[in-house]
């Protein structure tokens, strides 16, 4: 009985769909290859604004945010949800994401704050292995 409560909680992670970008398939199989793995995971859905997504992020009480972005918009949406976790005193919050992202950006957003980017055809064990080494869970 005593092992059960030594247990700490599963990595909760929300999947969010910032922007105007209406393909969303990549963002589910990642959700359901986190929640497979044992991951606690919130997908926010399509259409989602920084704003939307840092705030589901909070009253979700999650570790990481993994956000797909297919639009071109990642220069704006990445650094407006870190600047908005950080004004929130949230920027203890992981954020990572993928989709179409020329590699000269990725450093940009790395220096940026974001933990990780992966780009197209990045396997789902992969993102599974670094959410699992790169994020803590809370107790």
């Amino acid at each position: 009985m005593a092992e059960a409560s030594l247990k700490s909680a599963p990595i909760r992670v929300l999947v969010a769909k910032p922007g105007l970008d209406g393909h969303d398939r990549g963002a589910k199989v990642v959700a359901r290859a986190l929640r497979d793995a044992g991951m606690e995971v919130i997908y926010t859905g399509l259409h989602q604004t920084p704003e939307m997504i840092v705030q589901s992020a909070l009253q979700e009480d999650v570790q990481a945010i993994g956000m797909s972005i297919l639009s071109g918009a990642h220069m704006v949406l990445f650094p407006e949800v870190l600047n908005l976790l950080k004004e929130k005193n949230a920027d203890d919050i992981i954020v990572f994401g993928g989709g179409i992202i020329p590699k000269d950006d990725v450093t940009k957003l790395t220096d940026a704050g974001v933990k990780k980017i992966f780009l197209p055809g990045a396997a789902t064990t992969e993102i599974v292995s670094w959410v699992r080494e790169n994020v803590v869970p809370r107790d």
